[in-house]
């Protein structure tokens, strides 16, 4: 069965899902979890899986039973029978033995430092994707994104690891005993697992600095509880895929001096310094190990590719110049279960891109960018490296057009200055108007007309002005209340008023007509209160 879309009724069959057990030495992780599992046989797949296989992640084989997986009794049996084989680390030689032609293989494969594993594999005529060459630059690529997940998850680990070698409290206390200062850690690169060690050793209380060649991530380390510390020397530092690029040799030995002055000062380093396809680079030399306070930690985090550190070993805990330099090399196997739960949701999510109609058998699509990065290998070639993807064409630019001369001012828009000879015209007219009323009219009369006429114009202010749009419940029940000029309606037609002879006939028309039109805005306007208000209930 070949890894491509089916052409037939017998291609059309589900395919079948292996996860053998992980045979490399110390490792604890499973390729999923029997949570996974079950939505894997949702998307139509079958899955077997090694006995054993979970055991050193707390996931036994009846828990896979339960979550509707096979058991295989060998890894013979689990490799001859599965169409597409799910693993963590590349396989062996003797794993490689055991596959036929047309399996999928999905899991870390490391191509550029695995040559003769790609030879080997593509010698077996199959199909192989590797989830360590998944274009990380791609959005939508950030799902299946297990660098990512196991990252996070060493981050975390490595400062668990440095608070059980370290001698003291990360936060500061104050007992009866005395006064404990909190721990003091310096963390060399802010990546993905530097900032989860930022995150985990500031929630512990500790001091936090840290220091990446990318200045943009400065805000990030600051959002975390952490302080950034700034090499004094101004270089461009982003690479590819997220990662760092090899700096200038000025560059490096202003970095050189920062690191000496941190290494005196604080108490931890943890070190995550990476660059793709090459050694890690050496940033803690032995003489800032020896300057450092006895019972110091160094946790080195790069040391499977050589180590940031000049006296790291691979794989062990030392103590060198009274430092405790860690070198461990599988800290996201320290949590095994958590990092199986997130590795085998990766690949869950890989797996829907590669079976989008649900029906069990995968297509790898070579056509799609984030699955063309991932295949090393498609039925016995080699496709590794993936050509680069192409950037997404530039929008043409908008045509430039002569500005059109502005209109008259509508409801909410702003207006400008008046011109001279219309603010003179009108400015005179008001001049005769208040002229002729303060010369004729009766003071009671004046006093009124005056309220009247600043009324009008804050009124014109405050509500022509505001856009319709902004017109909120709040301003539809201000609309309805400033409606009191009903109550002065009904003072003016009241049989008391009558009988008092101060309205004529004439006012008393006018004042119905107010009252009845003021009814309306007021009713109105609590009847548009509720229609917005109900917009935003469920």
């Amino acid at each position: 069965m070949t890894s491509g879309a089916p052409t037939d009724t017998a291609a059309a069959a589900p395919q079948r899902i292996g996860v053998p057990r992980e045979t490399f030495t110390g490792e604890k992780r499973v390729a999923t979890v029997p949570d996974v599992v079950a939505k894997l046989v949702k998307l139509g797949f079958a899955v077997v899986v090694e006995s054993g296989a979970g055991a050193l992640a707390n996931c036994s084989d009846d828990d896979y039973r339960a979550a509707g997986a096979s058991i295989a009794g060998s890894a013979a049996e689990l490799w001859s029978s599965a169409d597409i084989v799910f693993k963590v680390r590349p396989p062996t030689t003797d794993e490689v033995a055991l596959m036929h032609a047309g399996q999928t293989l999905i899991g870390f494969i490391w191509p550029a430092q695995n040559p003769d594993l790609m030879q080997q594999l593509a010698a077996k005529k199959v199909t192989a994707l590797s989830i360590d060459c998944l274009p990380r630059t791609l959005s939508r690529a950030q799902k299946m994104d297990a660098l990512t997940s196991m990252a996070g998850v060493s981050g975390y680990r490595a400062v668990v690891e440095a608070a059980n070698a370290f001698g003291r409290f990360f936060n500061g206390q104050i007992t009866a005993a005395g006064k404990v200062p909190p721990a003091k850690v310096f963390i060399a690169g802010a990546g993905v697992a530097g900032l989860a060690a930022i995150g985990a050793a500031a929630s512990l209380g500790a001091i936090v600095r840290a220091n990446d060649t990318r200045a943009e991530v400065a805000d990030q380390v600051v959002s975390l509880g952490g302080e950034f510390v700034k090499v004094d020397y101004e270089e461009e530092a982003s690479g590819g895929g997220g990662y760092a690029k090899v700096m200038s040799e000025g560059f490096q030995a202003a970095q050189r001096a920062m690191y000496a002055q941190q290494a005196r000062e604080v108490d931890i380093i943890i070190t995550t310094a990476l660059i793709p396809g090459k050694p890690a680079p050496k940033l803690i030399t032995a003489e800032m190990v020896q300057s450092m306070k006895p019972g110091s930690v160094i946790v080195d985090m790069a040391a499977e590719q050589g180590g940031n550190c000049e006296l790291t070993v691979p794989g062990e805990a030392v103590v060198r110049h009274g430092v405790t330099i860690v070198g461990y090399t599988d800290l996201a196997s320290r949590m095994a279960r958590q990092s199986s739960t997130l590795y085998g949701t990766n690949l869950f999510r890989l797996t829907e891109e590669l079976c989008k109609t649900k029906d069990g058998v995968i297509n790898v699509n070579m056509q799609d960018d984030a699955i063309r990065g991932l295949t090393v290998i498609k039925d016995g070639e080699i496709t590794w490296p993936a050509p680069p993807i192409a950037a997404a064409p530039k929008p043409a630019p908008k045509p430039v057009t002569a500005p059109t001369a502005k209109k008259g001012h509508g409801h909410g828009e702003p207006s400008g200055p008046m011109p001279a000879g219309q603010l003179a015209l009108v400015a005179g007219g008001a001049a005769v108007l208040m002229a002729l009323v303060g010369a004729y009219a009766p003071a009671a009369f004046l006093s009124h007309f005056t309220v009247f006429v600043l009324a009008c114009f804050v009124g014109y202010m405050v509500v022509w002005n505001v856009k319709p749009a902004l017109h909120t419940p709040l301003m539809s029940v201000t609309n309805a209340i400033s409606s009191i000029i009903a109550i002065v309606a009904l003072v003016q037609i009241s049989p008391l008023a009558d009988a008092a002879g101060r309205p004529n006939t004439l006012i008393g028309v006018l004042a119905a007509v107010a009252l009845v039109l003021t009814a309306i805005n007021m009713f109105g306007g609590f009847a548009v209160t509720q229609r917005m208000l109900a917009m935003f209930r469920k």
